[in-house]
């Protein structure tokens, strides 16, 4: 019997009912307050209405109360709450919300002088009870629920998009009586046009978004907050057809928000910036947490001068001074994604710049000019694309050929001269390598900001944008260059394909970790048998971690797809749960990263690699844009290349080996031994034998010094160095000394992380070694 789980402690609740209203774009506008350590202000939200909803049914009546009902059993034991707020106190910043589009295109569509009038009244809200007590009222009021969690919520309302100047254009003729029905019809009507713009009209699309975002309010609704929901209902309104299209929430974050890192950087400057927690994005903004819920956004963001503001946007954002000390940013996105994926970063960045700009332009040269065999091909083009409409790449002719997006660094001063040193000579290279590999970027242009030290990872990708610690930065290239390499694969494998179901986290990491080898190789410009040796070292060092990771964590944790075969099910309102995405020690385990990797790596080498990359490159055009599943991969890749069907190759068996089971999967069991034939395996064998006659020499003659010149040991790759250290902390005793020859011969001090981590295992145990002999 399956072991049941604390829905609070375990998996983590996606509660908004995305099958009834589905948020299409966002609109934020923001204070960023370091002294409180608070984001505070607005966000509109406009709605269309979900896919599972027919207003003339009645049995959608009925399935609206049904949910209603699962709503208030789901929902968090906190006593329900609707508080009164004086709508002075969240209006005051209002008079900052200027349209202002960075760039000269955007410019010709904006209206630079139009400013928020707030002519909101108080609603006087009552008492709790208005909110979910049914039986008293007798209502069946359609409740919006969004996902929410350590926000303070001060006021919802919904927004006049009707008394916009010019919104007109975007209504049918209708006979307005005046009656408050007509004109709740009419705000909704507006709105529906205005998501279902065409791709073309994106820039008329923002501006009128910008503009409605601004309108007055036109009457409070009644919601509630609860552990992981917000929930908001309008008296009377039954169906979610007729529910308001347009809120707005005034909330403020709060500073233990999960969501939200306020701290410092490396040169002592406060800062803050938000990451993939656990809990994604909904400790920063109310919003819909579902995968299914793609939505773009836009943000004005204000903070004190001297700060600088990166955000996942398509435009680098200039700064608008606004008054003396207060500067405004502006970001946007037109391509529709979780609402997960949006990253925020505001500290006292420098950016980090070429020293000529001719060292530039011979980069770019080199670079622009490696077109993969999919981009020489138009036919991979001619189809129509199969995501939402947007304005999408992939269709665009000069983004095809472009090679090298545009790139900018941004770092801490005290870091600067290390990001010059490597990490800027290295993006374009990449950038060049991942284009090679899979076609067409996905995104116009890239930040890479080096955040502070307590950030938990080495790195991490969302739109526009790429976090990177500082750890990534000693020791020359090669772990600043991979790292690069994997968030740069983010870029089209978790961010412009996205898995439909979160638990399948390997299809993003999976995926990252695989291509992170190949973009490496190809900027490195190695040849084949270079190439064939590094990625079998790789191999064999991400089998140990794997193996040891196996034998170190629970089963239920190991599975590919815990799901099985109800993963991507939703429930009858659009709300799901990621299994296990509570659970603290799945955070640090990297099982989706490395069976996803040897799965990808086992089906390139049976497919033969030529072949599997060209049915990576038809996958990226097919799906970009989209969520898929396991099986969307698994079944394209098998009916591309249909001979591998004889030799007993299918999706079933795919899922029985890989996906679906504990352990170590089968195949790789059999391939563990072939990577010690290796020949930078054998040359690793090779150093660690003398170092073990090494250190048994040291034991024996303690009190005589060694000559330097009685070993002489081979300089070695940072992943042979890494594959060396973990060798020796296998043996049962270390000398003391050892580790001063191993830092005098390596210089570990100066190596990578991951060489430095090992380094600083083998100088605990042989801490611990000496601790027990002066015991002794």
């Amino acid at each position: 019997m399956e072991t049941q789980l604390d829905p609070m402690k375990d998996d983590l609740p996606l509660m908004a009912n995305t099958s009834y209203m589905l948020v299409k774009h966002y609109v934020l506008d923001l204070d960023v307050d370091f002294k409180s350590k608070v984001i505070e202000g607005s966000i509109v939200l406009f709605f269309e209405t979900g896919s599972q909803y027919k207003k003339t049914s009645s049995a959608g009546k009925e399935s609206c109360q049904s949910q209603f009902d699962e709503t208030c059993k789901m929902r968090a034991s906190e006593p329900c709450h609707i508080p009164m707020i004086n709508v002075s106190t969240c209006s005051s910043k209002t008079e900052y919300n200027d349209f202002a589009v960075s760039g000269t295109e955007e410019e010709a569509t904006s209206d630079e002088n139009s400013n928020h009038s707030n002519n909101e009244q108080a609603s006087g809200i009552s008492s709790s009870k208005d909110c979910c007590d049914i039986e008293n009222h007798g209502n069946k009021d359609f409740l919006l629920i969004l996902d929410c969690c350590d926000l303070s919520v001060l006021k919802v309302e919904e927004v006049d998009v009707a008394a916009v100047s010019g919104i007109e254009k975007f209504t049918r003729p209708v006979k307005l009586t005046g009656a408050s029905k007509e004109l709740e019809n009419l705000r909704n009507q507006i709105v529906h046009e205005l998501v279902t713009l065409p791709a073309d009209r994106w820039k008329e699309q923002l501006y009128y978004f910008t503009h409605c975002s601004q309108a007055p309010g036109c009457g409070e609704l009644l919601f509630s907050t609860g552990t992981w929901s917000l929930e908001i209902r309008k008296s009377g309104i039954q169906t979610p057809a007729d529910f308001p299209h347009a809120i707005r929430i005034w909330y403020k974050t709060k500073p233990e928000g999960r969501s939200v890192t306020w701290t410092t950087d490396q040169s002592g400057r406060p800062c803050v910036y938000t990451m993939g927690s656990p809990i994604n994005n909904r400790a920063l903004f109310p919003c819909q947490e579902p995968p299914i819920a793609l939505s773009t956004w836009q943000a004005s963001v204000r903070t004190a001068a001297g700060f600088v503001v990166l955000m996942s946007g398509e435009n680098s954002a200039e700064p608008v001074q606004l008054r003396e000390g207060i500067l405004n940013w502006y970001y946007y996105v037109s391509m529709p994604m979780p609402a997960s994926t949006f990253t925020i970063a505001v500290g006292c960045w420098q950016e980090v710049k070429q020293q000529s700009f001719k060292q530039t332009a011979a980069i770019e040269t080199n670079t622009v000019c490696s077109l993969p065999s999919s981009q020489t091909d138009s036919r991979w083009h001619e189809g129509v694309c199969g995501h939402v409409e947007y304005p999408c790449r992939f269709q665009n002719p000069a983004a095809r050929l472009q090679a090298v997006i545009p790139y900018r660094v941004f770092a801490p001063w005290c870091l600067m001269e290390s990001c010059e040193e490597y990490l800027l000579q290295l993006i374009p290279q990449c950038l060049s390598a991942a284009y090679a590999t899979l076609g067409t970027h996905p995104f116009s242009r890239l930040d890479v900001l080096i955040v502070p030290s307590n950030f938990s990872s080495l790195g991490m990708a969302s739109p526009h944008i790429i976090f990177l610690s500082q750890s990534v930065l000693p020791g020359g290239s090669h772990l600043c260059g991979t790292r690069l390499c994997h968030e740069i694969a983010h870029a089209w494998f978790g961010l412009a394909i996205g898995a439909r179901d979160w638990t399948e986290e390997w299809i993003s990491e999976g995926f990252a970790t695989f291509l992170e080898d190949i973009f490496w190789a190809r900027a490195q410009q190695l040849s084949h048998d270079e190439i064939k040796g590094q990625q079998e070292l790789k191999a064999l060092l991400r089998w140990r971690r794997l193996r040891d990771e196996v034998q170190n964590s629970e089963e239920e944790l190991q599975v590919l797809r815990p799901k099985k075969e109800s993963t991507g099910e939703l429930s009858e309102s659009g709300a799901s749960v990621v299994k296990y995405g509570l659970k603290a020690e799945k955070i640090f385990m990297q099982v989706h990263y490395l069976k996803g990797y040897f799965l990808l790596r086992s089906l390139a080498r049976t497919i033969g690699e030529v072949s599997y990359l060209a049915s990576l490159r038809k996958f990226v055009v097919k799906f970009h844009g989209q969520l898929v599943l396991s099986q969307d991969f698994l079944s394209m890749l098998l009916e591309d290349i249909p001979k591998q069907k004889g030799s007993g190759l299918t999706v079933e068996s795919i899922f029985q080996n890989w996906l679906d089971t504990s352990g170590i999967p089968k195949p790789l069991l059999e391939e563990g031994e072939t990577w010690k034939e290796c020949q930078l395996v054998q040359q690793v064998s090779g150093e660690v034998t003398k170092w073990i006659q090494t250190n048994r020499r040291i034991r024996k003659s303690s009190k005589k010094k060694m000559k330097q010149d009685e070993v002489v040991f081979q300089q070695l790759l940072p992943d042979q160095l890494v594959l060396l250290l973990e060798s020796l902390l296998e043996e049962k005793t270390l000398c003391p000394k050892l580790l001063q020859c191993l830092e005098r011969t390596y210089r570990l001090r100066e190596q990578d992380a991951e060489a430095g981590c090992r380094c600083r295992v083998c100088l605990k145990r042989i801490t611990d070694l000496e601790k027990i002999c002066c015991a002794l």
